[in-house]
């Protein structure tokens, strides 16, 4: 884990680039993450920010890779209005983790409001010079079923690159895919883990 430190000087150094280069401010941040995204020895970023307006959209995903030969942040990629999620409704906030192996998670959730709840988090590796989605996690239980009532809980764990997973306890197989970040649809995983 990376020491508050380490990223507050991170920040201070990179988004003033990094900032202008997506064209939003640093108060839009709401998650980030840094860790070495393409293995090449020098820290990269992502960040989830906020719309910045009343549009109603939702937060954007954007990266960032270390040149080593600029010495600087390079923005790679923007999805705006990608990531579901809000700061108003505590248990809806958007999460950025690095993982030790240079992935990161993107993980979005309702842990607070109605009945439903849910979270759902994606693997994020970079492979060929983009991003894509190594993996999928999804759980969710229904707040006011009967305890042991069928489809009140759900769980997926599934490896995106192989197809292979568990859905609810039971192994599940679909297809080997390798699917850039800026083409996922969550319907990938939920038609595989059988939770449509």
């Amino acid at each position: 884990m990376m020491k508050p430190w380490i990223a507050a000087l991170l920040l201070s150094v990179t988004l003033p680039a990094a900032a202008a280069a997506a064209d939003f401010p640093a108060g839009r941040i709401i998650a980030m993450a840094s860790g070495d995204w393409d293995k090449d020895g020098t820290p990269d970023l992502a960040v989830v920010a906020t719309p910045g307006d009343d549009s109603g959209d939702d937060n954007g995903l954007y990266v960032w890779l270390t040149r080593k030969t600029e010495g600087r942040l390079t923005p790679v990629l923007s999805l705006p209005n990608s990531v579901w999620g809000n700061l108003t409704l505590y248990g809806q906030e958007p999460e950025l983790t690095a993982l030790a192996n240079g992935s990161f998670t993107l993980t979005t959730k309702n842990d607070a409001v109605g009945r439903d709840r849910w979270r759902q988090s994606l693997t994020i590796a970079y492979r060929n010079f983009d991003f894509i989605v190594a993996g999928y996690t999804f759980s969710s239980y229904d707040t006011i079923a009967e305890e042991g009532a069928e489809n009140s809980t759900n769980e997926c764990d599934l490896n995106v690159l192989t197809g292979k997973g568990k859905s609810n306890g039971q192994p599940v197989a679909g297809k080997a895919q390798f699917v850039l970040l800026k083409d996922w649809k969550d319907e990938i995983g939920r038609s595989i883990c059988g939770l449509d």
